[in-house]
């Protein structure tokens, strides 16, 4: 079965870090880009990464310099670093893939002021 399963979620003080985690089954990791969408309460789901199969990133305006998105292609795993984390950055964080219309179950990031 084709999945996305993401970890690495939790609490953490403003300025602290966390390191987020998408796994992917293999058959599609290696030709997908996987992309990270986050949603605070009452907001939509906002884009705030990706990364193709290439390596080549983007990044949403708010996280540029803070969040780093690098891929595993031995593990079928993306990471998405956090650093210098923010309480407007608590939201569910997602990991995406569009070309299968994909979602993961989600990990909720909380950051204390």
């Amino acid at each position: 079965q084709v999945q996305l399963v993401e970890s690495g979620g939790g609490l953490v003080q403003a300025g602290g870090s966390l390191r987020l985690s998408c796994a992917a089954s293999g058959s599609i990791f290696s030709i997908s880009t996987i992309t990270w969408y986050r949603q605070a309460p009452g907001n939509q789901r906002d884009f705030v990464a990706a990364i193709n199969p290439g390596g080549s990133t983007n990044y949403a305006d708010s996280v540029k310099g803070r969040f780093t998105i690098s891929r595993d292609n031995a593990k079928n795993t993306v990471h998405l670093q956090m650093n210098s984390l923010k309480p407007e950055d608590t939201a569910i964080y997602y990991c995406y893939v569009r070309w299968r219309d994909l979602w993961g179950q989600g990990t909720q990031v909380t950051v204390s002021s």
